[in-house]
């Protein structure tokens, strides 16, 4: 439900972990065949040699230093930027403003805007349920899906409460919610039992 960027994570996980593989398996090639082994030996020790000729015959005037190490540097600090911009997007789709509403002098009432701010769902929910003694830990945020406002809500119900009955119950505190609020807002329940069980997860959206 958040804005963390899924295919693109997924590309570049796909993309390390064959170029992983890659590695790993031409490691295994030159341990074990000589063969391939003496090739590399021969194949390397030409590109490491051509390098450095390369980098006597390029150097700056300004500097005693070739341009491809300059080069180098800077793809670098291209990779580190770009690594810190994608970490940063990570996570993202944080809503704070559940719905907003602008009425008018021909709406039967006051003109003017009205924003109804997302922290008054969460509150409402989570206060609800805490008053119960069969759950013990409850979380709720709120999320931009799909151009409007859902919620998480995660509860941790006490050893031995059935986890359909907890959904179920948490099923009509939202519709009490929505007729409350006049808006039907969509709804993510997982509901967890700690980490020595296997969660189990109800999902609602509309």
């Amino acid at each position: 439900m958040n804005g963390t960027p899924r295919g693109l994570n997924r590309f570049l996980l796909t993309l390390i972990g064959l170029i992983l593989v890659a590695v790993g398996g031409g490691a295994v090639l030159l341990a074990t065949i000589p063969a391939v082994a003496t090739w590399w030996q021969r194949w390397a020790g030409a590109q490491v040699a051509w390098l450095g000729d390369y980098a006597d015959r390029s150097r700056l005037l300004l500097t005693s230093h070739s341009w491809i190490w300059l080069a180098g540097a800077a793809f670098f600090l291209v990779v580190v930027i770009v690594m810190i911009s994608w970490i940063a997007n990570q996570g993202k789709g944080r809503a704070s403003t559940l719905h907003d509403y602008a009425g008018n002098a021909d709406d039967d009432g006051a003109a003017g805007a009205v924003r109804l701010s997302c922290s008054v769902a969460e509150q409402a929910l989570k206060s609800a349920l805490l008053e119960r003694t069969d759950i013990f830990g409850v979380s709720v945020t709120s999320y931009d899906f799909r151009r409007q406002t859902a919620l998480k809500v995660r509860v941790l119900p006490r050893p031995g409460v059935a986890p359909h009955e907890i959904a179920a119950e948490i099923t009509d505190l939202v519709s009490a919610l929505d007729e409350l609020l006049g808006l039907e807002v969509p709804v993510l329940l997982s509901i967890g039992s700690g980490a020595r069980s296997r969660f189990t997860k109800a999902e609602r959206v509309r």
